[in-house]
C-alpha cells in the first residue's frame, strides 16, 4: 500500500527546491505536507521493457527454513532478507498471480507514500526505512513508477537469491498448527498446487505477508476487523479500483501539467511521472450515488503513453468476502465509462484519451488487524514514541479514508516519527509465525499511517532476519521478542543490511503541553478528534452545542446499552441552531445525563454528574469559563466519564 495513497514529489520542476510538497487525498480534498523529498531519477517515462517471467518451482521441497506467504512488497522483502541471512526460503502465493509486487503491480497503486526523517532544517531529509525498500526504490522511475518496471525490479531481487524458491498459483493454502493447551505453533503449510495435487511443507517459521493476515487467521490468531476497536465494527473505508487511460501522449501530459501549474494552488502540481489535482472531480455526479464517488485525481504515468488513476471510491465493500470484492469490480467498471466521459467533456486535455483497462486487483485499504504481543496505538503515533524493539519507522499522516459518500474522511494527526516494535509482528498465543504489513498488530487509527509500503517492507526485512536469529539462539519467536539482548542483536544485523535503526527522542508537540491534553488523548483514542496535517486540535476554540452532541453520540457507539439516551433531547425544542450556540457547563451536563440516563436532581445536571462520580471537581476547576466551554474543556469532561465507566466495568468483572 502505498496503502494510504497520496502524492509526493513536487521538486522536479524547480531544481533549486530540495523539499517538496506531499498531497494526501481525504474525501476529495487535497492538503499539502511540506518538507518531502521526491524520489531521485524521475526524468520521465523510460523505454518500454518486456515483463519478465517469474521462475517458479513445479514441486516445492518437503521442508524450508522459512515459508513466506504473499508476494506483495512486504513478502518480497521478507523472502529476500531471510535468504540473505542464509535461510532456505519458499515464497508462495495463492491468488493466481503470475508476477511479484501485489498491490503495487497488480492493484496498480503505482505511487509511493514515503516516510522521511523529522524536518530539522537540514537541506535533505533522509528516507526513514532504507535497506531492501531503498534497494528496490532505486530501481524504479521515481515517486510514481511504471508497474512493469516495479514488477521486474521485485523479480530481479528475488531471482538473485539462490536460497529462494518461488511457488505461484496455488489454489489453496492452510497453516499446519500444533496445539498445546492455550498455545499453538505453526509448523509449516499445506498447499494445493495448480495441478490439484497437495503438498505438506514443513518450516522452521512462517511469515504471513498476505494483505489480510489470511494464514494467521486460519491458525486461530485473534484479530479485530476494520474499525471494530473504536466501536465501528461494520464501518469500512472505501476501496478503490485503479483505472488506466490511454492516448496520454507527451503533449497531453504537458497540457495536464500546464493546467495544474495555472491553478495557482499549492495543493496541486506535477512532475515528470506524477500529477495531483483536479480537485473538482469530487463534484462528479455518480450514476450509483449510494455506492460510488470520486475524489481529486492521483495520476501515475506509465512508459507507454498511458496513466493510472487512483480516485474512484467504492463503498460498502467487505474486503474479506470474495463476492463483495467482485461486486466492487462490477460497480467500478459500470461507473468508469461515465467518469471518463465526464472528464473528457470537462477538461479539454482529456478529450482524446480513452478508458483502457482496470487494475487486475482491487485496492482494499483495511481488513484484519491481528492481536500481537504489542498493539500499536494512536498515542504511539500522536506522541512520536520510540520503542526499544524498533524495527521500522513511520511518519506518514494518519489518513482515514471516507466511509460513505456522505463522509469526508479525516487526517487524525501528522507525526514526525514513531517506531514500529518487533512485538507487533508476533501474534499472541501462536508461535512459529510472524505477520508483516497492513494486517500487523495495529489499532485501526495508527493503521492509517503504518499501512504504507516502506513500513511494511521494513517489517518484512526484520522478520526475515529474526527467523534466522531465533534459530541460531534456539529461541521461539516469542522468546526473541521479549529479549532486549537479542533484539539489540537483531537491530545490529538489520543496520548492517542497510537499515538505520537508531533510538530517537523528539520534543513534545505543542498540543501535548496544553492543560486539556489528557482529555484530548481520550478523544483521539476514541476516534472523536482530529488535528489534520497541522496537528491543530483547536483546543482553545469555543465549542458549541452541536459539537458536544456529536462528541457524545460518537462516544455512545462504544456501548449503546450503557448509554441509552440521546444528548440532543436536552436541548429546548424549536431553539436556535445548536451549531451556532455556545455551550455552557450545565448544558453539557444535561446532554451527558441524557446520554447516561442519569437523573438530574434539584441541584442540576452538573451536580448530578459530580455527585455520581462521572465528573471530577478537579476537572471543573480547570474550566476557565463555564458559560462558554472550549473544545478542550469538553474533552476533559468526556475523559472523566470514560474513566468512571472503565472503573465501573472493572469492578463488575468476576
Amino acid at each position: 500500500m502505498a496503502y494510504g495513497r497520496s502524492r509526493n514529489g513536487k521538486g522536479y520542476l524547480v531544481l533549486i527546491l530540495l523539499a517538496v510538497l506531499v498531497v494526501i487525498v481525504a474525501g476529495g480534498l487535497y492538503v499539502w505536507k511540506k518538507g518531502k523529498i521526491a524520489a531521485p531519477g524521475a526524468a520521465g517515462p523510460a523505454a518500454l521493457k518486456p515483463l519478465e517471467k517469474v521462475a517458479t518451482v513445479q514441486t516445492p521441497k518437503d521442508r524450508y527454513d522459512v515459508i513466506v506467504v504473499g508476494t506483495d512488497p512486504e513478502g518480497v522483502a521478507a523472502a529476500v532478507s531471510a535468504a540473505r541471512n542464509g535461510q532456505k526460503t519458499l515464497l508462495v502465493d495463492g491468488r493466481g498471480r503470475e508476477i511479484l509486487g501485489g498491490l503495487m503491480t497488480l492493484g496498480w497503486l503505482n505511487s509511493l507514500d514515503m516516510n522521511y526523517e523529522p524536518d530539522r532544517g537540514q537541506p535533505k531529509r533522509e528516507v526513514l526505512n532504507k535497506g531492501i525498500f531503498s534497494e528496490w526504490h532505486g530501481k524504479i522511475e521515481g515517486d510514481s513508477f511504471d508497474v512493469t518496471t516495479a514488477a521486474n525490479a521485485f523479480n530481479e531481487m528475488v531471482a538473485k537469491e539462490k536460497n529462494i524458491d518461488v511457488l505461484l498459483k496455488t489454489s489453496s493454502m492452510a497453516p499446519l498448527v500444533e496445539k498445546a493447551g492455550d498455545l499453538s505453533a505453526v509448523t509449516g503449510l499445506k498447499v494445493t498446487l495448480a495441478d490439484g495435487s497437495s503438498r505438506t511443507i514443513a518450516a522452521g517459521a512462517v511469515i504471513d505477508a498476505t494483505q489480510d493476515a489470511d494464514i494467521a487467521a486460519a491458525a486461530g490468531v485473534p484479530y479485530t476487523t476494520g474499525r471494530e476497536d473504536i466501536g465501528d465494527k461494520k464501518a469500512r473505508m472505501a476501496v478503490t479500483l485503479v483505472f488506466r487511460l490511454k492516448n496520454v501522449t507527451p503533449d497531453v501530459w504537458k497540457q495536464i501539467q500546464q493546467r495544474l501549474e495555472n491553478d495557482n494552488d499549492d495543493s496541486t502540481g506535477s512532475n515528470a511521472m506524477s500529477a495531483w489535482g483536479y480537485k473538482d472531480m469530487k463534484d462528479y455526479p455518480p450514476v450509483n450515488k449510494e455506492r460510488v464517488a470520486m475524489r481529486g485525481l492521483n495520476i501515475g504515468r506509465q512508459n507507454d503513453n498511458s496513466i493510472l488513476i487512483n480516485a474512484l471510491q467504492i463503498f460498502g465493500v467487505d474486503g474479506l468476502d470474495e463476492k463483495s470484492r467482485e461486486e466492487a469490480f462490477q460497480l467500478g467498471k459500470a461507473e468508469l465509462p461515465h467518469i471518463v466521459d465526464y472528464m473528457k467533456k470537462k477538461y479539454p486535455e482529456f478529450a482524446g484519451v480513452e478508458l483502457d483497462a482496470t487494475a487486475p486487483e482491487l485496492y482494499v485499504r483495511e481488513t484484519r488487524h491481528i492481536q500481537g504481543e504489542y498493539r500499536l496505538s494512536i498515542l504511539d503515533v500522536l506522541e512520536n514514541r520510540d520503542q526499544w524493539d524498533r524495527i521500522a519507522f513511520g511518519e506518514y499522516p494518519v489518513d482515514i479514508q471516507r466511509l460513505s459518500p456522505a463522509d469526508t474522511g479525516a487526517v487524525v494527526t501528522d507525526p514526525e516519527q514513531y517506531a514500529v516494535p518487533f512485538r507487533s509482528l508476533v501474534p499472541v498465543k501462536t508461535d512459529g509465525l510472524l505477520v508483516v504489513g497492513r494486517a500487523a498488530s495495529y489499532d485501526t487509527l495508527p493503521h492509517g499511517s503504518a499501512r504504507v509500503i516502506p513500513v511494511g517492507m521494513a517489517e518484512g526485512e526484520a522478520a526475515g532476519a529474526a527467523v534466522k536469529l531465533a534459530a541460531e539462539k534456539h529461541m521461539s519467536l516469542r522468546e526473541l521478542s521479549a529479549s532486549k539482548e537479542q533484539i539489540a542483536v537483531l537491530q545490529e544485523r538489520l543496520n548492517k543490511q542497510g537499515m538505520v535503526l537508531k533510538p530517537f527522542s523528539l520534543d513534545p508537540q505543542p498540543f501535548m503541553k496544553h492543560p486539556a491534553y489528557e482529555g484530548l488523548k481520550t478523544a483521539v483514542s476514541l476516534g472523536l478528534a482530529s488535528g489534520g496535517y497541522k496537528n491543530d486540535f483547536s483546543l482553545d476554540a469555543k465549542s458549541n452545542q452541536q459539537r458536544v452532541i456529536n462528541l457524545l453520540e460518537g462516544f455512545r457507539k462504544f456501548n449503546p446499552d450503557a448509554m441509552p439516551g440521546k444528548p440532543a433531547d436536552a436541548l429546548a425544542k424549536g431553539g436556535a441552531d445548536p451549531k451556532t450556540q455556545p455551550v455552557t457547563l450545565e448544558q453539557a451536563a444535561a446532554m451527558t445525563c441524557k446520554l447516561l440516563n442519569v437523573p438530574a436532581g434539584e441541584g442540576g445536571a452538573a451536580a448530578a454528574l459530580t455527585g455520581g462520580g462521572y465528573w471530577k471537581q478537579e476537572t471543573l476547576g480547570k474550566l476557565k469559563n463555564q458559560q462558554e466551554l472550549t473544545n478542550g474543556d469538553t474533552y476533559l469532561l468526556l475523559n472523566d466519564v470514560v474513566q468512571k465507566l472503565k472503573a465501573v466495568s472493572v469492578s463488575h468483572q468476576p
